[in-house]
């Protein structure tokens, strides 16, 4: 049996409004969000914690 999210880099994703920084390998734990939750995971109604816009306004930072 394969994971393959296993398989893909954690990645980092970022507010375009703010500048805040979700980090896939980190996560949230003080939001409830595990470190290794990846952004597709990251429940849809979750917002910025620092401006409180959507997942829509957020983009994936390229390493």
């Amino acid at each position: 049996m394969t994971d393959r999210a296993a398989t893909i880099p954690f990645r980092t994703w970022m507010c375009v409004v703010c500048g805040f920084i979700y980090d896939e390998v980190q996560g949230l734990p003080e939001e409830g969000i595990a470190p290794g939750t990846r952004w597709a995971d990251v429940p849809e109604s979750w917002t910025c914690p620092d401006c409180g816009v959507g997942k829509g306004d957020f983009e994936m930072v390229e390493a």
